[in-house]
Order: C-alpha cells, then sequence, then structure tokens
C-alpha cells in the first residue's frame, strides 16, 4: 500500500508542477530510464523534473494537462499508467503523450527505479512536426533527441548545482 501511495503523490506533485515533493519520493540512487533520458542518481533524476516543470511553467502552463490510472503495487514493484498534454517548450507545439510507468521500490517506499515507456515516433511528430513524421521511427533521431537532452540537463544541472 505505501508503494502504491509513493506512486500517487509523484503524479499528484506533477501535476502541480511541484518537482520537489516529485524528488522526494526517489531514492538517493535512484535510476530513471525513458525514451529521452537515461538518469543515475537524485540529483539527475530530480534536476530533469525540475527542468521540465520549470519549462512547462514558463512555456506551456496554459495547457498543461496530467492525468494517470491503473496504480499498482506490491511490495516491491509497481506500475501505472499516465497521460500528459503540454507545449514541447523546444518547438511550441503540444503533445498528447501517453506512457506506461514502471517502478521498483526501496524498503522504505521510495522510488529506486522507474522505466517510462511511450510510442517515440507518435511523440516526435507532434513535439517535432515533419521531422518527427519523417525520421521519428529512426534510432538516428532517437539519438539526436537523447543527446540534446542530456545537454540540456546537464547545462541545466551546471547553473542549479
Amino acid at each position: 500500500m505505501q508503494n502504491e501511495e509513493t506512486i500517487q503523490r509523484l503524479y499528484q506533485a506533477f501535476a502541480k508542477l511541484d518537482a520537489d515533493a516529485m524528488a522526494a519520493c526517489y531514492a538517493p540512487d535512484a535510476r530513471f530510464d525513458d525514451e529521452a533520458f537515461s538518469l543515475k542518481g537524485a540529483r539527475e533524476v530530480g534536476g530533469m523534473w525540475k527542468m521540465l516543470c520549470e519549462a512547462t511553467r514558463a512555456k506551456g502552463a496554459d495547457v498543461w494537462k496530467l492525468s494517470w490510472r491503473d496504480v499498482k503495487a506490491d511490495a516491491s514493484t509497481g506500475s501505472a499508467h499516465w497521460d500528459a498534454h503540454y507545449r514541447f517548450s523546444a518547438t511550441g507545439r503540444l503533445v498528447d503523450n501517453s506512457i506506461d510507468s514502471s517502478f521498483t521500490f526501496t524498503p522504505a517506499s521510495l522510488i529506486a527505479t522507474q522505466r517510462d515507456r511511450f510510442d517515440f515516433w507518435a511523440w516526435s511528430r507532434q513535439a517535432l512536426g515533419t521531422p518527427g513524421l519523417l525520421l521519428g521511427w529512426s534510432p538516428v533521431l532517437k539519438n539526436k533527441v537523447r543527446a540534446g537532452a542530456a545537454k540540456n540537463l546537464a547545462a541545466y544541472l551546471a547553473r542549479n548545482p
């Protein structure tokens, strides 16, 4: 039950763009992976959420909407589905992204690992427009997006130690 509550707290905080409350859901040595990021440690994971929440508040709070469902957890693992409607800050394009998350937890009910999965091609068509439509299926574009996300996060963390 406590792990399910952790997942609920994570998404409740995300809906409010409260990155500090989100970061508090993770273990110090947490890992996070999705189509854009591969992160290790609370500094990187929390930094990602802070960067994304700040960008949304700055350029897309007018359209931001998060919903989640199917939250399940046992003593060590969990899962949830969430949908995000937002303005992609790099292009200003509107995105509706549908994500499935899987989690593992520490004995203290903190997130040890989170793996988010979504249809990268569907995301890239919305977020990037024509380049995403033409190349969103390609590892080349995915690698470019991952490299850009890593660069942006490194710059953000350097400015916000």
